[in-house]
């Protein structure tokens, strides 16, 4: 009996250890950005799964310029070539690849959207426009995502670097998760030059 409650008492004391030591926060957390990422991905797909109407519908403007053309066709080719798995949300440099190439693909369809302006028989194509605004609503709906992402890798990134629970973190191994970036960020950090003395 004594042995009993000395066994109880033991295993209390290591639950109340475990609680706040945040071993549960970081399983919650990590969960919490896997389904994140999960949604970021579901949008860049659906992203890329437009790309192949958006390009057919193009291709039939036969003046339309091809080297954009053919640089949305190359960008899709590499965003959809990298294979994303789990291990991609704890490696920097993988991550970051996998980023550069989904900005790549959104720099290419941008250019093709502004291009496209030139064009008043594929601007009065309604399946263009229908295409258009799908994809613009994509793009809204990936900036959402992210959003989410970055909060959630925020938050799990407070408690791996956080004072009791970054000692569980290095226990079980529980390193700071990469997130998003701004690829120019030098460019858009350099103040603008506005010069009001020039006349038009």
């Amino acid at each position: 009996m004594k042995s009993r409650f000395l066994m109880l008492m033991v295993a209390g004391f290591f639950s109340l250890l475990l609680t706040g030591c945040g071993y549960n926060d970081f399983q919650r957390l990590d969960e919490q950005t896997k389904s994140a990422w999960s949604e970021v991905l579901n949008q860049y797909q659906r992203r890329a799964d437009l790309v192949p109407n958006i390009v057919a519908t193009v291709k039939g403007e036969t003046a339309f310029e091809q080297e954009t053309l053919t640089k949305v066709i190359e960008a899709r080719a590499k965003a959809t070539a990298i294979q994303v798995t789990p291990e991609t949300l704890n490696n920097p440099e993988a991550f970051n690849k996998f980023q550069q190439v989904q900005g790549e693909l959104g720099s290419a369809l941008s250019r093709l959207m502004a291009v496209s302006e030139r064009y008043p028989d594929l601007k009065a194509n309604q399946g263009f426009r229908d295409l258009r605004v799908q994809l613009e609503g994509t793009e809204n709906r990936i900036t959402v995502a992210r959003n989410r992402y970055i909060q959630a890798v925020q938050d799990y990134n407070v408690l791996a670097r956080s004072f009791p629970s970054n000692l569980t973190a290095m226990v079980f191994g529980y390193s700071v998760k990469p997130n998003f970036t701004v690829q120019n960020e030098a460019q858009i950090s350099t103040p603008p030059q506005v010069d009001f003395t020039k006349k038009p």
